[in-house]
């Protein structure tokens, strides 16, 4: 099976990838199987950087907090605060910890120095400020909404003043509390000032959009943008947080979809401005409906690109990411009858694979998908290479990557 394939294994490059799509795609999105290899991170930062020297592509989105991107982008375009800095504010999820990110930020920066602003490239997280047990408080979001709103906008608009919000929202730690998650009783999202401060974020995103002309040309397009990423973050964590209070059995399957849909929203919005590649678990990307077994059991949800591709259609590419090994983690050598054991004997790796060339390849039935010993590795599944613009492949994660980008 191995030779019908060997012609179809390209090399990962943005050339070969845009080969395998009938358009350049607004949101091209490569997936990932695991997080925390920077083996699978430096095939994705020498894709961006041929994508924007080669395709035109001005945007890398992370699966990283939307708010704290913010201090990334300020970095890469104007040289704002110092790398370390970054790494250590700029991210979610123990990202600024990969030294393969380090290399992403660093080459970015390198990049836009001496460049106009429309030819710099930008930086964006794209999850909301929050893990599926973890919403951070709505404090930052709603503040800086409220804040743009009283400096540029009609004050006497505005539906209470600074004081009123600080007291509805109280000490952060109420929003925060370790245990909501186990214990819904202990979240605020269902709390007298969580149901005020609902109605109070409608009104104020209700006059971001009736003042926008007003608005960008007061300040500029981008400041008004990034008030609406302050204002989509408001509405979803006050949402988030209210099915954190929720007591029924479809809780997490609830929570899991909200976080997608937010995802999706800060997704379609890069997607407006250009073209974007966006990197995250394949879950988060795929077509396909995405499960994940949880304490509870199984939930299941519609991904981000999931959601993006009803609005984008054709202009939503997804590519996955498959993995051969992760030694360190007791992934070993996948078995030859395997979708990753079929590409793991191909000569050329790291590669990327015309999905329906493997289906082909794979044959009919498909073969069951592999089965990894390790809970944080989601093997492809073969039915859903139909759902795939392509496969990119790495043979073996972990190994020590360099800090060049």
């Amino acid at each position: 099976m191995a030779t019908d394939l060997k012609d179809a294994a390209r090399a990962v490059e943005g050339a070969a990838v845009m080969e395998l799509l009938p358009n350049r795609p607004r949101l091209l999105a490569l997936g990932e199987p695991t997080h925390g290899e920077d083996s699978l991170l430096e095939v994705r930062n020498t894709l961006f950087r041929q994508l924007v020297e080669q395709e035109g592509y001005r945007t890398i989105a992370l699966e990283s907090d939307c708010l704290r991107g913010l201090v990334v982008d300020d970095y890469v375009t104007a040289g704002t605060g110092t790398l370390d800095g970054v790494m250590e504010h700029g991210f979610s999820h123990g990202l600024g910890a990969s030294a393969a990110n380090r290399a992403l930020v660093r080459w970015m920066r390198a990049h836009n120095d001496g460049r106009p602003a429309a030819e710099q490239v930008r930086f964006a997280g794209f999850d909301g400020p929050l893990e599926i047990t973890g919403p951070e408080s709505p404090r930052q979001a709603l503040t800086a909404l409220h804040g743009y709103l009283a400096a540029h906008g009609d004050a006497d608009l505005l539906p209470c003043t600074p004081e009123a919000l600080d007291t509805l929202l109280g000490a952060d730690d109420r929003w925060t509390h370790p245990d909501a998650m186990l214990e819904p009783a202990r979240s605020m999202g269902r709390s007298t000032e969580a149901g005020e401060l609902r109605l109070l974020a409608d009104d104020l995103v209700a006059l971001l959009e009736e003042q926008a002309p007003h608005l960008i040309a007061a300040t500029s397009r981008d400041d008004w943008d990034r008030a609406r990423l302050s204002a989509r973050s408001a509405t979803g964590l006050l949402r988030y947080h209210s099915s954190m209070a929720d007591t029924s059995p479809n809780r997490m399957t609830r929570l899991v979809g909200l976080r997608d849909r937010m995802m999706a929203e800060n997704l379609l919005d890069l997607a407006a401005r250009g073209p974007v590649l966006v990197h995250a678990h394949n879950s988060h990307l795929q077509r396909a409906k995405s499960t994940m077994q949880m304490w509870q059991g199984q939930v299941e949800w519609w991904s981000a690109g999931a959601l993006a591709q009803v609005r984008l259609g054709a202009e939503y590419a997804f590519l996955a990411t498959a993995l051969g090994t992760i030694r360190h983690r007791g992934v070993d050598t996948p078995p030859p009858d395997t979708l990753e054991g079929l590409l793991y004997a191909l000569p050329r790796a790291p590669c990327v694979v015309d999905a329906s060339r493997l289906a082909a390849a794979l044959g009919t039935p498909h073969p069951a998908p592999r089965t990894s010993p390790w809970f944080g590795y989601a093997p492809l599944a073969p039915d859903q290479l139909g759902e795939l613009d392509g496969v990119v492949f790495v043979r073996d994660a972990g190994e020590k990557p360099s800090e060049e980008a």
